[in-house]
């Protein structure tokens, strides 16, 4: 016997308990995997059922029988820590009935040395330290206040079978949340490995044992255990022909592992999809980890990006609402790597050229060019045609910021700028949703974004804005599908259960469902601009755009565009940009045209048959 594997047996045998018989079994299984000599004799014996494993074995090792099927057996402490496991399915030679732990485990049980847990170093490796702080998790510490106590029991003992799963999208930061939990716990951290020393994967089966492995030699000290990339396990179905996935297979198994395990786990997955209810109800806590809100996204651009961007560009890039941490943390690595070697390239440009890449891959939209939000230059709520004192609006709900308006009337009446200005007075962000941010064609995603946009306007205490909201709330009388019934139901649900100020916006009122109307603390008209409040705006838009002011001429001709709105104004304003107004007449000519464009759309030109 080598003496190297003689004490790294010697190691894990008073790690994990084994007996004298179950280190020479583990040890002639090592040896058959690694000698040819010994590989090549064994091959005369045969193909081999179980039993006859147990015989020849016995006879081999001079032990008796009975000891070596215990070792083998299911309740087996090599069974069990997931060492080495007896192939049962058939009859076949020896070496592949003693299936070890991974490919490489009698490679380092016979040339390593040292830490037992070094041994498993292509199953679990210590995790690293965590590159985000608890203040980039500042947006789910409602939770992390249950989940820091929780884990602290565990892992002083107090508790078995503490299992928590975190699911989200990639990069939301699953795997930086678990560490920094370890790091605040003083307690070290091992990863499950889902590839081996050379790179290639490890299947779901093989990352069980290594589980198990972990559980047995890290149960005598304070560590977590992290499990990420799941779907390997839970949701690695086949349903096409009808294959169950390796949890499914060993769903006994994985339960009572689940309830008695003594090392605390996180399990982290992209998506809870697919994952059987049944386990579902196993895990303690269960937390979707969202993409921070843009707070958060503005405190880690800072933190990683802050030496190269500005705070105008640093302001912009936090309005992406895909960016996850992973892809800022990335993209700020590889730029520092060759800033001194960008030559004239600004750093600020390469690291948001960079996350645009990755947001596209990811289909999420690209960093916005300019920051969203802000109102028209020339802006008082006093050139809007509403049925309610919108100021005095502002002014009740900032003494009690929570309420459900709806905001009716035709486009460009000045319902979205009304919107930003009133979260402006109540010193909170808008969030604007848009029909086309919303719906989606798989089923039951519309509701997730939803919900999604509710609780992200919660956490960030913004002001939430849904536009086209009649694409939501149409009657459920009229619906001819399931999923419109369920759509509106969503959206009543979140509107009912959101503490802060709800803003919907529409240009159509006509057939919204009843409870919906209801379920508005206030329902606002936005009408055409009244004569004075258009001859006043084309006052103010004329020293804006360094115009002499508008004469008895101009302001006649303004008072035949009855359908005039805020909105043609700031269209004008931009057409001044590249296109400059000469004079007040040539201002009040563009509105005309604005207004004479809307009045086409209502009567459109061609023959009307008169039967």
């Amino acid at each position: 016997m080598p003496e190297r594997l003689r004490a790294n047996t010697a190691r894990l045998a008073a790690l994990v308990g084994l007996s004298d018989t179950d280190r020479r079994v583990l040890e002639f299984a090592v040896l058959i995997h690694n000698e040819r000599l010994l590989d090549d004799t064994a091959d005369y014996l045969g193909p081999l059922s179980s039993a006859k494993v147990f015989h020849a074995l016995a006879a081999v090792l001079e032990l008796p029988e009975r000891e070596v099927r215990a070792a083998l057996g299911a309740q087996g402490l090599l069974t069990r820590s997931g060492l080495l496991t007896l192939d049962r399915s058939g009859s076949n030679l020896l070496r592949a009935k003693l299936d070890l732990l991974s490919q490489n485990f009698a490679d380092h049980l016979l040339s390593s040395e040292g830490d037992p847990v070094g041994l498993l170093r292509d199953t679990i490796a210590p995790s690293r330290a965590p590159t985000l702080a608890a203040p980039d998790h500042a947006h789910v510490e409602s939770f992390l206040a249950v989940l820091r106590p929780y884990l602290r029991h565990a892992v002083r003992g107090d508790r078995r079978g503490v299992n928590v799963f975190l699911y989200g999208a990639p990069g939301t930061g699953k795997t930086e949340l678990a560490r920094l939990m370890a790091q605040e716990l003083g307690s070290d951290l091992f990863e499950v490995a889902a590839e081996d020393e050379d790179g290639d994967p490890i299947h779901g089966e093989r990352r069980l044992r290594a589980f198990r492995a972990a559980q047995s030699f890290l149960a005598q000290q304070p560590a977590l255990l992290l499990f990420d990339e799941v779907e390997d396990v839970f949701n690695d179905a086949d349903r096409f022909f009808g294959r169950s996935s390796t949890a499914q297979n060993r769903k006994a198994w994985i339960n009572r592992m689940l309830e008695d395990n003594p090392v605390p786990t996180l399990w982290l997955a992209n998506a809870i999809d697919g994952l059987d209810p049944a386990f579902v109800r196993r895990f303690d806590l269960v937390f979707e980890l969202p993409i921070p809100p843009r707070s958060q996204r503005e405190r880690i651009l800072r933190a990683h990006a802050g030496a190269w961007l500005s705070p105008r560009g640093l302001g912009r890039i936090a309005e992406a609402e895909g960016l996850a941490p992973a892809v800022i943390t990335r993209a700020a690595a590889v730029v520092g790597a060759i800033q001194e070697e960008l030559g004239t390239l600004p750093p600020a440009a390469v690291f948001e050229q960079l996350l645009n890449h990755t947001l596209q891959a990811q289909r999420q939209r690209p960093v916005p060019r300019e920051s969203a939000g802000g109102l028209p230059e020339v802006y008082d709520p006093a050139f809007i045609h509403a049925d309610a004192d919108l100021a005095g609006i502002a002014q009740g709900l900032a003494q009690a910021p929570s309420g459900r308006l709806c905001l009716y009337g035709p486009p460009g009446t000045g319902k979205t700028a009304y919107a930003r200005w009133f979260a402006e007075q109540l010193g909170q962000r808008l969030r604007v949703r848009r029909a086309s941010d919303l719906l989606s064609m798989w089923l039951g995603e519309s509701e997730q974004r939803i919900a999604a946009a509710f609780r992200e306007a919660e956490q960030e205490n913004a002001v939430l804005l849904i536009d086209e909201i009649d694409s939501f709330l149409q009657d459920r009388d009229g619906a001819h599908r399931s999923w419109e019934v369920t759509l509106v139901n969503e959206m009543l649900t979140q509107m009912e259960g959101f503490p802060g100020v709800f803003i919907a916006a529409t240009n159509r009122m006509d057939g919204l469902d009843p409870a919906a109307l209801r379920r508005f603390d206030l329902k606002v008209r936005f009408d055409f601009l009244r004569a004075e409040q258009a001859r006043e705006l084309l006052r103010r838009w004329c020293r804006t755009w360094g115009l002499s002011e508008p004469g008895d001429a101009e302001l006649e001709a303004l008072g035949v565009c009855d359908n005039l709105t805020p909105g043609d104004f700031a269209a004008v304003a931009r057409r001044h940009r590249f296109h400059p107004l000469a004079s007040p007449a040539e201002a009040v000519a563009a509105l005309a045209q604005e207004c004479a464009l809307k009045d086409a759309r209502r009567h459109p030109i061609g023959f009307r048959h008169t039967g």
